[in-house]
């Protein structure tokens, strides 16, 4: 293939995956931002926090599929010269979010008490982690809502507006937050109450975004209602399997004692927002391959997967450094306590080697959600979980392994994951 055509994807790629990179980071950075706000109001607040955020991380995730699932729709079907379907499919998503975001924030508030012993809270931790996920949930319907929103507009190939709105959403979280949480002294309940009103701006600025975009919104029909409900049972057990991990990651910490949890909360956030910096190069995967499927191109798809890969790499390389360097002083930011600094700086120079697998796991998501291919994804972070489990289970037995040892877990996932979907896609783009 020529130079010039490389440059050229390139060019489109970076179209696409830079403005992506602030919508993919905003809800990352409303939990960055709870916890450098809450990480200075000492260890028990910050210990609930990191149970409470980890469970509603698994929340968020149930219904990524919203954003996921109608990116692919829109695209192949715009693609396709098929407007009227895409329209009918956004509509599809942004009813589902309503619906399905008010049933989940109902099961948060009566099974926060569980989900948080189940995680390993107890005593004032607990107690604190209830409270949060309680007055949390009145968000998870906008950021329901948020999402079908993300899909529709980057299906339509548009990062720049969701990237707008991301950035307006987190400076205003910050704001309420600090007036809430040290202004008015609301503590945990302060934090919780500045997200959730985050969160309902950015849904009103996603409707209204949808409803000017150049396919609008249509009323669904029930085809397309039940194709969205079909792509979302498909990825459910994906999305389950993909949860599981932090999850365990969570648990395993907070049976390690309250540094190691403080400690785990920073180096999570943390990595969770430079990590999915790498997800936006997923972006211009899922959509452009879904594009050149649409038009019937399987060597443009080809040609997207090769470059994505390949681009990714290099950043996950690049971000490994960055991470490793930022190891040694971000945790200040985060908490006063200098036990919590030491534990969150050996948790970040260890997950700086993930970075890289990392990077081809989220590029690969993009390319196999671009072919549709739900049930690979599905056995994929099913089978991957093989690797990650006896490494953990060394942790819970033997303590002085400590965060090292469940990252060192987490990056042998992040791997297996990477192996099995680099298999799927070559096996679908050969054929």
């Amino acid at each position: 293939m020529p130079a010039w055509a490389d440059r050229e994807l390139d060019r489109r790629i970076a179209v696409l995956a830079l403005p992506a990179l602030g919508a993919i980071a905003a809800e990352p950075a409303y939990s960055l931002a709870d916890t450098a706000i809450v990480g200075h109001l000492g260890r028990t607040p910050l210990g609930a926090l990191a149970i409470a955020t980890t469970a509603l991380t698994m929340t968020a995730w149930l219904a990524i599929f919203l954003s996921t699932a109608t990116t692919s729709a829109v695209a192949g079907f715009s693609a396709g010269r098929a407007a009227d379907r895409a329209a009918r499919s956004a509509g599809a998503a942004y009813l589902v979010a309503a619906g399905g975001g008010a049933l989940v924030a109902v099961v948060v508030i009566v099974a926060a008490p569980w989900a948080a012993v189940l995680l390993g809270a107890h005593g004032a931790v607990l107690s604190g982690a209830v409270g949060y996920l309680r007055a949390s949930a009145a968000g998870l319907p906008f950021l329901y809502v948020s999402y079908a929103g993300n899909g529709h507009l980057v299906g339509l190939a548009n990062a720049r507006t969701p990237l707008r709105i991301a950035v307006s959403a987190n400076v205003l979280n910050i704001a309420l937050e600090v007036f809430l949480v040290y202004g008015l002294r609301l503590g945990l309940l302060g934090s919780a109450g500045g997200t959730v009103a985050a969160q309902a701006v950015t849904a009103a600025l996603y409707l209204a975004a949808s409803q000017r975009a150049a396919v609008r919104l249509a009323r669904p029909g029930r085809a397309e209602v039940t194709a969205l409900l079909r792509d979302g049972h498909r990825l459910s057990v994906r999305t389950i399997a993909l949860g599981v991990v932090p999850l365990t990651t969570t648990a395993i910490a907070a049976r390690l004692g309250p540094v190691a949890l403080g400690g785990q909360q920073v180096a999570m956030r943390v990595w969770y927002l430079l990590a999915l910096l790498l997800d936006a190069l997923a972006v211009p995967a899922q959509v452009y391959v879904s594009s050149a499927l649409g038009a019937g191109d399987l060597d443009g798809a080809r040609q997207v997967g090769r470059r994505t890969l390949r681009l990714g790499l290099l950043a996950g390389i690049g971000l490994g450094v960055v991470t490793a360097g930022l190891a040694f002083w971000v945790p200040v930011l985060f908490t006063p306590d200098p036990g919590i600094r030491h534990a969150a700086t050996v948790a970040l120079l260890v997950a700086a080697l993930t970075q890289p697998a990392a990077a081809l796991a989220f590029v690969l998501d993009g390319l196999i959600l671009g072919i549709s291919d739900y049930v690979a994804m599905r056995r994929a972070m099913v089978l991957a979980i093989g690797a990650y489990v006896p490494v953990a289970a060394l942790v819970l037995a033997f303590h002085g392994l400590g965060l090292a040892g469940i990252w060192v877990a987490l990056g042998l996932w992040l791997a297996a994951r990477s192996v099995l979907l680099g298999r799927r896609w070559q096996v679908q783009v050969s054929t």
